[in-house]
C-alpha cells in the first residue's frame, strides 16, 4: 500500500503543479458537518410539510424522508459545482474537490462522484469509501476514481505583515509601460497559447497554484522578451506578453 500526502499533475500549460491531498480524517470531519446540515435541511422540509397538514403534508413527509440520499446527493453536487468544489463541511476543513488535472469540477463529474454515495455511503457504513481512500495512490474513494476527481487541501492564506506604508503597485500596462518597446519576436505560438490559457483559467486555480503557475511561466518566457521594464510581477509580465503579441498580429 502506498499512501501519498502530495501529488504532482501536469497542467495543459506544460507546468507541473503540486497538490496536497486530503487525508481520511479531514474528509471524515467534513462529511460529518455536511451530514448534519443535510439532516437540518431535511428537518426543515418535514416541518414545512407537517405545518401544511392533511394527506398532502403526510405524503410530502414520506417522500422527503425516503429521498434522504437523493437530497444529500443534490446538496453535494450543488455546492461542488457552484462553490468551487467546496461544500460547507469541506470549506470548514480547508478542502475542495478538483479534477485530477487541477481544474474546477463540473456538473457531470460531481454528479458521478456523488451518485456513487448510494453504494459507498451510509448504506455500506462507508466501508468501501474508507478502504478506497486508504489503498489508492491519490487518496480517492470510488466516486473520485469514477469521476476523475481529487479532494485536496487548500493552502493556508499568507499571514499579513504590518507595513509602514502600502507597497507600491507593480509596474503594469496601465502605469505607462509602452508595449512597443517590448521585443516578443522570440515568443512562439505554443508559448502564447500557454500564456493565454493561464490568463483565461487563473481565477479557477487555488491561490498557491495560481502563483506557482504564473511564476513558472514568467521564468520560462521572461528570458525571451527584450525591452520589458524591471520589477514587473509574474502575472503583469504574462499580460504584457499576450498584449504585445496581440498588438503585432
Amino acid at each position: 500500500m502506498q499512501y501519498e500526502e502530495r501529488t504532482r499533475i501536469a497542467t495543459p500549460e506544460g507546468v507541473e503543479l503540486e497538490l496536497v491531498l486530503a487525508g481520511l480524517a479531514s474528509r471524515f470531519i467534513a462529511e460529518l458537518i455536511d451530514a448534519a446540515l443535510v439532516l437540518l435541511l431535511l428537518a426543515l422540509m418535514i416541518a414545512v410539510a407537517v405545518l401544511a397538514g392533511g394527506a398532502a403534508g403526510l405524503a410530502i413527509v414520506a417522500v422527503v424522508t425516503g429521498g434522504l440520499l437523493l437530497i444529500s446527493i443534490a446538496y453535494h453536487v450543488a455546492f461542488e459545482v457552484l462553490a468551487a468544489g467546496r461544500t460547507p463541511g469541506k470549506r470548514a476543513n480547508g478542502l475542495r474537490v478538483v479534477m485530477d488535472g487541477g481544474g474546477p469540477v463540473g456538473l457531470r463529474a460531481s454528479s458521478i462522484r456523488n451518485l456513487l454515495r448510494l453504494i459507498e455511503g451510509p448504506a455500506t457504513s462507508f466501508i468501501p469509501a474508507i478502504v478506497s481512500i486508504l489503498v489508492t495512490r491519490r487518496n480517492q474513494r470510488l466516486g473520485d476514481l469514477a469521476a476523475g476527481t481529487l479532494v485536496v487541501r487548500e493552502p493556508a492564506p499568507p499571514r499579513r505583515r504590518r507595513r509602514k506604508a502600502p507597497a507600491p503597485a507593480p509596474p503594469a500596462l496601465a502605469h505607462g509601460v509602452r508595449l512597443d518597446d517590448w521585443d516578443v519576436s522570440a515568443i512562439n505560438q505554443e508559448d502564447l497559447a500557454a500564456v493565454r490559457t493561464f490568463l483565461a483559467r487563473r481565477d479557477a486555480f487555488t491561490p498557491g497554484a495560481r502563483r506557482g503557475l504564473a511564476h513558472d511561466l514568467a521564468q520560462r518566457l521572461g528570458a525571451k522578451v527584450a525591452g520589458q521594464p524591471a520589477g514587473l510581477g509574474d502575472e503583469a509580465l504574462l499580460e504584457g506578453i499576450a498584449a504585445a503579441k496581440s498588438a503585432r498580429s
